[in-house]
């Protein structure tokens, strides 16, 4: 009963209309009913959701119940982590799951110190560009049997619980095989999610789109094989997947799909505790995961951010958004020609974070857009392009009434992943190994044992001074992760916003060459101007979470001994603290 009534008490449910492109000149921003000019940042769809013990925000209201539930009961933030991931693994089964990766961070009020967890899979042992040359390909699939690496979200799983959790990995499991065996309601956003379930193979087919009819909101969607999984994990531990049973069948499927996977290259997977990078900005330190994670991509962002007088230029004015443009084009030339698995390559991360070599990058910009960005660091351009994609992921965080905090992120990357669903244990697998090249000369290139370039992107701040905890954020939206977080910062700590305001402001988002996107409530004369700076403007009517994410706050005022959610009605992000 306590958690049904807190649960309605403090969070409401905002609908996200449809998304519609308009151009450039469209007219002008809604007026209020007197002719007053429309106050673009209110109301808030949603109220301040804040608390004085802990919380919880996760891209489904159903994990965040259950995080809460157990921080409620005495588990700490990382036991509400892993829970939850569990379940959305489960409620947003197009997004993550079992098949999928996850990255981590962790703070320790203990120490005071940050940890990195990076739980993302390896290509198989076969999986060299003379086996895609062989079949006749120029390139890696974005999809199919030869798009998919070793899942490791599991590992993730097992790992946080095992260094810092106090529950077992089957009470964290409970909730989600829950909803697998006996069902959960599907909400009106999951039933148009589940539309591109029709390109799925049968196995997939038959569990999200049976007889091509994909489920209905209000209706029960269940995945009782996947529960079955579950299960078997809770009993048996990670190692049910990576060397047992289901790894076996899993890689014995594959292999007669085509694929590249292998028994062994599942027993061999581990996911790997490593240092976060950090940079110092409007006195906070932010914390990221470093390659093959591109958060070094939103660091250098933070880290140029100085050079230019940004609160000045006021929020969303046409010099502000121009120049943050800018900065993010200049970081992502980097990100995209040198991150890539430090275990292959030498990492570049800090030479990309060095601050003789910002300022220099930074004096780059320009009055008017690029049209390209060669990268810096001796590098030339190639070939290799991530690519701007909506990003199918889901994102959580908790904070727990010790100060600990988690920071966590999971995906299967493309919607539906490789569209590839194992048929007797219910996994789908992801397409992250689409992100490989078969350049030779790119540092991305794929090889055996080697994790793909991930657009997975955790944070966690902390004060400069005291290296106090401050606040957890992080969003899905593959290539536009690192542009929306650093928005929301901006919101936050330049622009006093609350964190509800935050991630519900209106905001950009660059994509490749002069493409930007922006949400309708900017106002038209900024269109106007970024327009005759060169860019290329296209308005986003509404809430249009497959463009702008779902950004998640908890800040920390220890202070005032409070902790304040912002969760993103663009997607189904909901937070509940107490």
């Amino acid at each position: 009963m306590l958690l049904a009534l807190s649960f309605i008490l403090l969070t409401v449910a905002a609908g996200c209309g449809p998304a519609q492109s308009t151009p450039a000149s469209a007219g002008p921003a809604p007026a209020g009913a007197n002719g007053e000019p429309y106050n673009l940042y209110a109301p808030i769809n949603r109220p301040d959701v804040s608390g004085t013990h802990g919380a919880v925000v996760a891209g489904h209201p159903q994990a965040a119940a259950a995080g809460y539930d157990v921080l409620r009961a005495g588990g700490n933030a990382v036991d509400a982590a892993v829970t939850m991931a569990a379940v959305l693994a489960v409620v947003r089964p197009h997004m993550n799951g079992v098949g999928g990766d996850a990255f981590g961070l962790f703070y320790s009020a203990d120490t005071q110190e940050v940890y990195g967890l990076n739980g993302s899979g390896r290509a198989g042992a076969l999986a060299t560009p003379e086996f895609f040359a062989e079949r006749g390909l120029d390139d890696v699939p974005g999809s199919g049997p030869l798009s998919i690496t070793v899942p490791g979200a599991v590992s993730a799983w097992a790992a946080a619980l095992e260094r810092f959790g106090t529950i077992s990995l089957e009470d964290a499991l409970a909730p989600a095989i829950g909803y697998a065996e006996n069902g959960f309601v599907v909400s009106r956003v999951l039933a148009n999610d589940l539309t591109s379930a029709t390109r799925l193979n049968d196995a997939g087919q038959a569990i999200y789109a049976p007889g091509g009819v994909t489920p209905q909101e209000g209706t029960l969607l269940r995945n009782t094989a996947l529960a079955g999984t579950l299960k078997q994990i809770a009993a048996e531990g990670p190692k049910a997947l990576y060397g047992g049973s289901i790894g076996q069948v899993l890689a014995s499927f594959l292999e007669a799909e085509g694929s590249y996977l292998r028994a062994d290259d599942f027993v061999t997977h581990t996911a790997s505790w490593v240092d976060p990078l950090s940079v110092e900005y409007t006195g906070r330190r932010i914390y990221s995961m470093p390659p093959n994670s591109q958060g070094v991509a939103l660091l250098m962002q933070m880290a140029m951010a100085p050079h230019f007088p940004l609160q000045d230029m006021g929020h969303n004015s046409a010099d502000y958004l121009h120049t943050i443009v800018e900065m993010k084009k200049l970081a992502f030339a980097d990100r995209d020609r040198w991150v890539t698995d430090p275990e292959f390559e030498p990492s570049r991360a800090a030479d990309m974070l060095d601050p003789s070599y910002l300022r220099t990058r930074a004096a780059l910009l320009g009055a008017r857009t690029a049209e390209s960005v060669a990268p810096g660091l001796g590098g030339v351009s190639t070939t290799f392009n991530p690519g701007d994609g909506a990003g199918d992921t889901v994102y959580l965080m908790a904070v727990d009434q010790d100060g600990n905090a988690v920071s966590w992120i999971q995906s299967l990357f493309g919607t539906f992943g490789s569209r590839v669903v194992e048929p007797t244990t219910g996994i789908v697998l992801q397409n992250r190994g689409g992100q490989f090249t078969l350049d030779r000369e790119h540092p991305n290139v794929v090889a055996p044992g080697k994790r793909p370039y991930h657009t997975l992107t955790p944070h966690l701040v902390t004060d400069a001074s005291d290296n106090s905890l401050r606040m957890t954020f992080g969003t899905p939206g593959g290539d536009g992760q690192t542009q929306t977080l650093f928005q929301v910062f901006n919101n936050i700590f330049l622009f006093g916003m609350s964190p509800q305001e935050a991630v519900e402001a209106p905001r950009y988002r660059s994509s490749s060459g002069t493409t930007l996107s922006l949400e309708s409530r900017i106002d038209p004369a900024v269109r106007v101007e970024l327009a005759r700076r060169g860019h290329e403007v296209n308005v986003i009517d509404g809430w249009s979470g497959s463009t702008f994410g779902g950004a998640q706050v908890i800040l920390v005022d220890r202070e005032m001994g409070t902790v304040r959610t912002g969760a993103d009605p663009r997607r189904e992000a909901y937070g509940i603290a107490y």
